[in-house]
């Protein structure tokens, strides 16, 4: 897969600041998921670049302004260790070294939460306090 410099950091700082909180909890599998969801959404022409399928409106909480986590993925730092796992995470998902561990999953949400679109489907997987869906199929 082709990605930029920018698009590995994107991805590492949505990593962060939508699981975090898992590892230490769940494992790195938590973290891979996330990235694996961003992967399949660019593959399956959500946006055109992994930065831009991050970044898309309300697509990912931690990039909206009003969420918590927007100041905290804006001044992440390499001096964070946890940062220094997300950026592992995003590049071996990125470079294809690890497996798509949500076997296509293209949606996901914590489990308190239940969006519409979820209303009437079960999780295809489960990785620590998030589920996971197929929604689009590859064209």
């Amino acid at each position: 897969m082709n990605f930029t410099k920018n698009d590995l950091n994107t991805l590492a700082k949505t990593i962060y600041g939508e699981a975090r909180g898992e590892l230490y909890k769940f494992g790195i599998a938590s973290l891979i998921a996330i990235a694996n969801v961003i992967v399949n959404r660019k593959e399956k022409n959500f946006a055109k670049t992994i930065t831009d399928v991050c970044t898309a409106p309300h697509q990912f909480s931690c990039w909206n302004r009003e969420d918590v986590n927007y100041e905290k993925i804006k001044t992440i730092t390499e001096e964070c260790s946890i940062f220094r796992i997300c950026l592992d995470v995003a590049q071996n998902v990125l470079q294809k070294k690890w497996p798509d561990l949500t076997d296509g999953c293209d949606h996901y949400h914590e489990r308190f939460i239940k969006p519409f679109w979820a209303a009437y489907m079960e999780p295809k997987r489960i990785f620590g306090s998030h589920y996971f869906y197929e929604l689009k199929r590859k064209k």
